[in-house]
């Protein structure tokens, strides 16, 4: 027996034996093969503007053993899992996935694509619709193994590993009395909710996940850890905030957090379909009204195959217990609901009650856009385009704004879209594996008609803009988006997102 063969052998016998009993399996023991079994060959993969490489086998053979972390290739035990996105519908084959456990495995992912001009994507929760969290033949970081939420009560300050879910923070928050802003669905990851803005149950009454971030940790294109705040690299930490990943990969944030309760009282109120224009004109009037403690959403749903559907009013109002049926008393008061569920709520559970709602066995598409108003035209266009099928399912939603997100200055961060009183998505779902052409094609139609009431987009939702639109998107920061793109990222190293192209 060759020696390599035998130490090999040799390093199986010893992970087998240190795995417990219960785990002592065919399984275990392919994996333990898997990981140290050395690559067989040169690795295909492209660059980011899609031409063919090859990377030599000694090159990633070398990369494997730089990193704490996992290298993980097609065919191996954990592959299918890290590539896959929540969006069904994306099926993409990265070359190489790396799993880091801290900043210099990141620091290594980045420089190995950097030196091969390799297409990168970094995943986070993988919540990104249009798929930017995976690629076809380039290079992955998934960072779903660096997580970590550490509260400092005394400060009130939490700092967050690059790869963690808003779960995580929340969890670990809340058991001091405290929040920031933090999504609504708990397994989002909470680098690619706070880069491109952040919205959330309490984001009216705290400002938007960026709005609250203190200073970041990241890893830009030249493969250095960066540390970026008010007081240290200034225009990197305004750029940050905002621009959907453009110029890098967090790996910590601090985030300031704020005194609140736990109990919450939250739910929805249910109307038939057919009512669904005079409660979302209801909606636009008290949403313009309402104080910052309550968040309130407005969604349209029907199930595939059914003639029948529902229009919802969602509110969570985070305030003061004494003063909540006085604040909701005009989003419960309005006809004549087919259901009312508002009641006392655990801030952390309410936090995760759509979770299941996430199609995770479905393929979907979505078109989104930011309103001022909930003008008649919109709702014309809104309602009467909205249309499920025997074989798709269809969802319109809003997702407000406003309140303290307003006040702040359009370019105190690169978040443009402070006017917007919400964002509005309309969206089909449909099993994985069916055509998607005639889906897709909906959503665009029903786009179509509203998309003259909206202005600009939420980064974090770009499918697919044109360059022009995504350039207009940032409005009157892009100028100075693209100088920093210039600078920290000359090649578009980082371009699965919502693109700021460098023109150095």
């Amino acid at each position: 027996m060759k020696r390599r063969q035998f130490l090999q052998s040799s390093a199986v016998a010893a992970a087998s034996a240190a795995l417990p009993l219960t785990l002592f399996s065919k399984t275990a023991l392919a994996q333990a093969a898997e990981q140290i079994a050395e690559v067989q060959s040169d690795v295909l993969a492209v660059t980011g503007d899609g031409a063919e490489i090859s990377i030599e086998r000694a090159a990633v053979e070398e990369l494997k053993g730089a990193l704490r972390g996992n290298l993980l290739m097609p065919g191996q035990a954990g592959y299918d899992v890290a590539r896959h996105v929540l969006n069904a519908d994306v099926d993409k084959h990265p070359a190489l996935i790396v799993q880091p456990t801290g900043a210099a495995d990141v620091c290594t992912a980045v420089n190995f694509a950097r030196e091969r001009n390799m297409l990168l994507a970094v995943k986070c929760g993988g919540h990104s619709w249009s798929g930017k969290s995976t690629c076809d033949k380039g290079l992955q970081i998934d960072l779903s193994t660096f997580r970590d939420c550490q509260v400092n009560p005394t400060t009130r300050r939490a700092y967050v590993a690059g790869g963690s879910l808003l779960g995580e923070l929340d969890h670990e928050t809340m058991a001091h009395g405290l929040v920031t802003t933090a999504g609504t669905v708990s397994h989002t990851g909470v680098g690619g909710l706070t880069l491109g803005g952040g919205f959330g149950r309490v984001a009216r009454r705290f400002g938007l996940a960026l709005d609250n971030v203190r200073s970041v940790q990241l890893v830009t294109a030249d493969g250095q850890l960066r540390n970026a705040s008010p007081e240290e690299n200034p225009e990197l930490y305004w750029g940050v905030r905002g621009s959907g990943g453009n110029f890098g990969v967090v790996t910590q944030f601090e985030f300031e957090l704020h005194p609140m309760q736990r109990d919450v009282v939250a739910g929805s109120v249910v109307y038939p379909l057919a009512q669904a224009k005079d409660v979302l004109r209801h909606y636009g009037e008290v949403l313009a009204a309402a104080p910052d403690d309550l968040y309130l959403d407005f969604v349209l749903s029907s199930e595939a195959g059914s003639s029948d559907g529902v229009a919802v009013i969602y509110g969570c109002y985070s305030g003061p217990q004494e003063q909540a049926e006085k604040v909701l008393a005009p989003v419960r008061g309005f006809g004549t609901p087919l259901q009312d569920t508002f009641e006392t709520r655990d801030y952390v559970a309410e936090q995760r009650r759509f979770d299941s709602s996430d199609p995770r066995s479905d393929g979907s598409y979505l078109k989104s856009g930011f309103i001022t108003e909930v003008s008649d035209g919109l709702v014309d266009a809104i309602v009467d385009g909205f249309y499920s099928g025997p074989d798709r399912s269809a969802t319109l939603f809003f997702q407000c704004s406003g309140g303290a997100i307003s006040r702040v200055p359009q370019d105190a961060t690169a978040f443009a879209h402070r006017f917007a009183l919400a964002s509005v998505f309309t969206t089909a779902s449909w099993p994985a594996g069916d055509p998607r052409g005639s889906h897709v094609q909906h959503v665009r139609n029903h786009w179509a008609a509203m998309e003259p009431f909206t202005r600009g987009f939420y980064v974090n939702e770009v499918s697919d803009e044109s360059s022009q639109r995504i350039n207009a998107n940032y409005e009157g920061n892009y100028p100075r988006l693209v100088a920093l793109k210039n600078q920290y990222d000359p090649t578009n190293l980082f371009r699965l997102n919502a693109n700021i192209k460098p023109t150095a």
